[in-house]
């Protein structure tokens, strides 16, 4: 398998285990989200896949066309971090040339290829512009353009779309798809989960250091979301709620409520057991979404429930 393998990776600060016995894959083609509440550990992890700290134990192995190695190599990734950072006095086109060539590429071809990035992101007109006369937006595509330019097969995204306006979130989003299909591993770490869901092909989860969800959203939703009935109407909702096949409910609106069904009961199942004459005027059913299972992460929700023990 080409991409990123990370096994068993630990690493402790103090006697604090940040980051413990962790395993995942990045593979070629594929967009993975690393995900998890502030201070799970998911920046450790990046900085110690980047080479910028080393774990204390596991392995982290990098395969490219069929060439393994111990760690990623420099030259095959591409960073954009959290943290935003280029020389203000700089001229787009020559800070983008200057990073290009530490990467290893010439100067003309650096050129051509920031021209073209430029031209997709909008921003011919300011090749020759100063980073400091761009706009906040602006200055992030340069940036992410910086991390792309030498055409890595390793690209890590840590919350690439904070701050941007929809346009350019649309931008970045049909940019990373792009760089996947073209073969990239892609990394994406995000705490916009609209995006990842969009986005990603598998997800990893972590909380305090270990991980808690690691799979395609699909299965993740299978496995750890009960199906959510949302019913639009004006008969007695309790009616409904006081279903055996009903976990919880809740009432938005005088009109609108959401019905939470049990573990492992089909929505078939339940609307079988609506009355005829229930006065609903609309009903769907949904998994809950990414957003839901992060929260529900984020305040031990899993674990209360007992997920995690029986995985």
């Amino acid at each position: 398998m080409d991409g990123l393998e990370v096994r068993n990776i630990r690493k402790v600060y103090g006697a604090v285990p940040v980051v413990d016995n962790v395993s995942f894959q990045a593979k070629k083609g594929q967009i993975m989200g690393i995900l998890g509440p502030n201070g799970a550990g998911k920046t450790t992890t990046i900085r110690m896949i980047m080479g910028i700290t080393a774990p204390d134990s596991g392995e982290i192995w990098f395969t490219n066309e069929g060439t393994k190695t111990s760690g990623v190599p420099r030259s095959t990734v591409g960073y954009l971090p959290e943290e935003r950072g280029l020389y203000k006095e700089a001229k787009v086109m020559n800070i983008l040339q200057f990073l290009a060539g530490l990467k290893g590429v010439g100067r003309s071809t650096a050129k051509k290829r920031a021209l073209e990035w430029l031209k997709k992101f909008d921003l011919e007109e300011q090749a020759n512009a100063k980073i400091e006369q761009l706009s906040k937006g602006m200055a992030q595509k340069v940036q992410f353009i910086a991390s792309i330019l030498h055409e890595p097969k390793f690209i890590v995204l840590d919350e690439p779309f904070s701050g941007l306006d929809p346009v350019s979130q649309d931008l970045f989003k049909a940019a990373i798809r792009n760089l996947a299909s073209e073969g990239a591993a892609v990394l994406l770490s995000s705490h916009q989960m609209n995006i990842v869901e969009e986005l990603c092909d598998e997800i990893f989860l972590i909380d305090k250091g270990q991980e808690v969800v690691y799979g395609d959203l699909q299965s993740i939703k299978e496995q750890y979301g009960n199906y959510r009935v949302h019913i639009l109407g004006n008969g007695d909702i309790q009616t409904l709620a006081s279903s055996p096949l009903v976990e919880s409910f809740e009432q938005l609106t005088d009109t609108r409520s959401v019905l939470i069904l049990k573990d492992k009961v089909q929505p078939a199942e339940f609307l079988r057991t609506i009355p005829a004459e229930a006065d609903i005027k609309e009903l769907s059913v949904t998994r809950p979404s990414l957003h839901d299972i992060f929260v529900k992460i984020a305040k031990g929700g899993l674990k209360d429930e007992g997920y995690l023990e029986n995985r």
